[in-house]
């Protein structure tokens, strides 16, 4: 049996880790060693891949990055998560404000040191993307299309710090990158009118406050059209190995999203459809090892 203390620091973990939300970076670390073996870094070995520390330290330095950008993201948005989240609301509360803003600046410092074995470009790099979170955290986010429009570059960042550490410019690359970045657009908005009566109540100005849900919805759908043009270029125009499942999932995925898009009216009908973005997302990362279901053995 835990005492009432070791009860008390394994909330406070919990706690921590839920402002973190650790489960996500979990999936960025993942998604960028996935992303370095199989686009990036796809004619160098295995291993030299895997066991190259600049690598690490720039994924462990975006993982802080990110760590430190969701702290400070939910310390300004401590009072609209109370009425969009109130169970993740009240399990975050049991650590101070003062306590994640430490870590927040910890995890700053550690994640500028760890750049800095990399190159002094890295350090400017990772300065400019911490202070470019801060920035929407505290004014962007309020704002329409600026601030939809910033998050989705600031999600796919920690991705460009290892394209230009392997300085990979192949088109495929690029289209792989756009199709991410619509996808993830389409989240953020998708998530607005999710939280749309938290925003109103803190009066952050989204699309779908400023502009109504019709037109967040033929935006969503404009989005979820451009996303086809990505995909048709990756099925039929870049060898993607048997990835091609995904992006026809992905199409499938994305007709049921348009059609349960324009019939819902609620937060939870707006959740289900957040949710079917993410899942597109995250089975994204993971079907990158479709790509080449070889690489382990012809690379090592």
């Amino acid at each position: 049996m835990l005492s009432r203390k070791q009860k008390h620091i394994l909330l406070k973990f919990f706690s921590m880790f839920s402002v973190v939300r650790g489960y996500n970076i979990l999936v960025v670390v993942i998604a960028q060693y996935l992303t370095s073996i199989y686009i990036l870094a796809h004619d160098k070995p295995l291993k030299e891949v895997v066991f190259d520390i600049n690598l690490l330290v720039l994924v462990l330095a975006s993982a802080a990055t990110i760590a430190g950008g969701y702290i400070i993201n939910s310390f300004y948005d401590s009072e609209k998560d109370l009425i969009n989240r109130p169970v993740k609301s009240r399990l975050d509360r049991l650590v101070s404000q003062n306590t994640k803003l430490s870590f927040y600046f910890v995890l700053n410092f550690i994640a500028a040191v760890m750049a800095s074995y990399v190159s002094f470009k890295a350090v400017i790099f990772f300065s400019l993307y911490i202070f470019g979170i801060w920035l929407y955290s505290h004014k962007l986010k309020r704002l329409p299309f600026i601030g939809n429009l910033t998050s989705a570059i600031l999600t796919i960042t920690p991705f460009f710090a290892i394209f230009m550490y392997y300085k990979n410019f192949e088109t495929v690359i690029f289209v792989h990158a756009i199709f991410l970045f619509l996808m993830i657009s389409m989240r953020e908005l998708t998530k607005d009118l999710e939280n749309i009566k938290g925003d109103i109540a803190q009066n952050y100005i989204t699309i779908p406050v400023a502009y109504g849900e019709k037109t967040s919805k033929v935006m969503l759908t404009i989005l979820a059209l451009l996303t086809l043009v990505p995909a048709y270029l990756l099925l039929f125009k870049f060898q993607v190995g048997y990835m091609y499942f995904f992006f026809y999932l992905s199409i499938f995925l994305l007709i049921i999203f348009l059609f349960l898009l324009w019939r819902s009216k609620t937060k939870i009908q707006y959740l289900i459809l957040h949710n079917i973005l993410k899942f597109i997302i995250l089975a994204g990362v993971f079907s990158i090892l479709l790509i080449d279901v070889s690489v382990i053995l012809n690379r090592i």
